[in-house]
Parts: C-alpha cells; structure tokens; sequence
C-alpha cells in the first residue's frame, strides 16, 4: 500500500506540474475554451472517489464541480476540452489504494 501510495503521490505532482505549465501557457495565449464533462469513474469507494475529486480540483484547470457516488460520476469544469485520461491520470492508483478487495 506505501508503494501505491508513493506512485499516487509521483503521478499527481507530475500531473499538477504539467497543468501548472498549460495554464499559463493559455492565460498568456488567451486559447481557453470552458465546458464541462461528465466522468464516470471505475472507484468504487466512496473516500476513493472523494480524493480523486480532489486531486482534480488541486489540479490547475480543473475543477469537480459534482459528485455522484451512487452513480460513480463526477462532473468536472475544465479550461479547455480535455480527454478523460488527461483529468484523471491517477486514478488506477487512488483506485488500487481504496478499492483493495
């Protein structure tokens, strides 16, 4: 579990550092194109879903907006189209953390 924990942790700073650099990019560029989607997640803990809806938030250009835990959906804010493997790269990790069987 600290193994998966420590990988959770890499990916997610990866992740923020990459979105970080995005946004200013297009801040500076003025290339934002607000919408929102709907992502429906594999986690099926509802503590899992809630740090996943986190991270999303701590990541710069997006926001969860909505969680639906019955559904397992999460509506998210995004600044520009995003595909879903983009918004949620660590979630096989927060899964695999919270969903041990």
């Amino acid at each position: 579990m600290i193994l998966d924990l420590l990988k959770y942790l890499f990916v997610l700073v990866k992740a923020l550092s990459e979105a970080w650099l995005d946004v200013i990019k297009r801040c500076i560029s003025g290339e934002i194109n607000p919408q929102v989607v709907e992502i429906e997640t594999e986690i099926e803990s509802l503590i899992g879903q809630v740090v996943l809806a986190c991270s999303i938030t701590l990541t710069p250009g997006t926001l969860t907006i909505d969680l639906d835990p019955e559904r397992r959906v999460l509506k998210v804010a995004t600044i520009v189209p995003i595909k879903r493997e983009d918004i949620v790269p660590f979630e096989p990790y927060i899964k695999k953390i919270f969903d041990r069987g």
